[in-house]
């Protein structure tokens, strides 16, 4: 079925019914909803019908919206799209990653409609559904980490009815189209090894939970940063936080033994909350921050209220967000634009814990 002809069956159902929803009249007429949602905009711009959340209603409607339809309440005038974003429940890395969004929706015109969704593969499937079947043009997903199978998550994401940003996550080629916009968690990683080099150590630690993301890019940014430098290779340090783990002078006890034996006198350590307890835990065994550990956090959240304020690298959390909403919005409007996968990069905030301060003061 050519353009021309999708938009007047369209035109036709609307006079008809009084008003329609996509996902019911993409199934009628055996196109996807995507392009259906192509047409309603198009049809709406040109004053033909008015674009409602989920379908569309005649200019003039004869009679109000069926009540199973999604598509009960007009958006605002000023609204261009919905876009769903879904994040895992808890942890404050995702609210500045949300700020972002809602910062960069706002003046778009822009209606985000957030979603939080379980660990397992299903519930975020299930979440995805919902949000598409209440007619949101477009997905801003920054799923629970580690979905598993990563074979069957992916194709899910490849197979998507809405164009989809991947946010603060990673996805393989099996992912499809999907587009991605993420902090560059390897280069932050390096640009703390490097900080501390410069500062004359010649070996740096890595501390990392196990359960983290943005571990094994911590990592591979770590070990790229200390094999160009001609570092001595150091200690990498897993820590677990989950139910199980123990508590956290039990955690640290390897890296507290490497500082005691002066084996161990830098770290990049992740995250803030670690790396604030690290230090209470060293200060509590005579053991000072930067004199005999200087140390550098990855993260920045809560940084700066320790004891010893933290030098840290600090992820663009918010622009992230912004990103993503933005790259989504340009799909929408233009969808032969080529496909984008956005890295950003961190930036270093120096303060007291790694020395640097001192040695410019001496």
């Amino acid at each position: 079925m050519l353009a021309d002809e999708r938009r007047e069956a369209i035109l036709r159902a609307v006079e008809r019914q009084g008003a329609i929803t996509v996902k019911e009249l993409a199934e009628e007429m055996g196109v996807s909803a995507v392009t259906l949602r192509q047409d309603v905009r198009e049809l709406a711009g040109r004053g033909l019908l008015t674009r409602v959340h989920g379908g569309a209603r005649a200019l003039a409607p004869a009679g109000p919206a069926p009540a199973e339809t999604p598509a009960a309440a007009a958006p605002s005038a000023t609204e261009r799209y919905a876009v769903g974003l879904v994040v895992p429940p808890g942890g404050y890395y995702y609210a500045e990653v949300i700020r972002g969004v809602q910062d960069a929706a706002r003046p778009l015109g822009v209606r985000v409609v957030l979603a939080v969704s379980g660990e397992s593969l299903s519930e975020n499937q299930e979440q995805v559904r919902r949000l598409v079947a209440g007619g949101i043009d477009g997905l801003l997903l920054m799923l629970h980490p580690g979905l598993r199978p990563v074979d069957e998550a992916e194709q899910w994401l490849s197979g998507l009815e809405v164009p989809a940003v991947l946010v603060e996550r990673r996805a393989g080629i099996k992912a499809g189209r999907l587009e991605q916009v993420a902090s560059d968690h390897a280069y932050g990683a390096a640009l703390a090894v490097r900080h501390l080099a410069g500062l004359g150590h010649d070996r740096v630690a890595l501390v990392a939970r196990v359960e983290s993301p943005n571990t094994a890019h911590l990592s591979a940014g770590y070990a790229e940063a200390v094999e160009s430098m001609g570092l001595r290779p150091g200690p990498e340090y897993r820590i677990v936080t989950g139910a199980d783990a123990a508590p956290a002078d039990g955690r640290f006890d390897e890296v507290i033994r490497a500082v005691e034996a002066g084996e161990v006198r830098a770290a990049l350590v992740h995250n803030d909350i670690d790396a604030i307890a690290l230090v209470g835990i060293l200060r509590a065994r005579g053991l000072r921050v930067p004199e005999d550990l200087a140390l550098v956090t990855y993260d920045d959240e809560v940084a700066e209220l320790s004891e010893t304020p933290l030098t840290a690298v600090a992820p663009p959390k918010q622009a992230v967000g912004a990103w993503a909403l933005d790259l989504a919005v340009r799909r929408l409007s233009r969808p032969d634009t080529p496909q984008a996968e956005i890295l950003l990069r961190p930036e270093l905030r120096v303060r007291a814990s790694c020395g640097a301060r001192r040695r410019a003061s001496a």
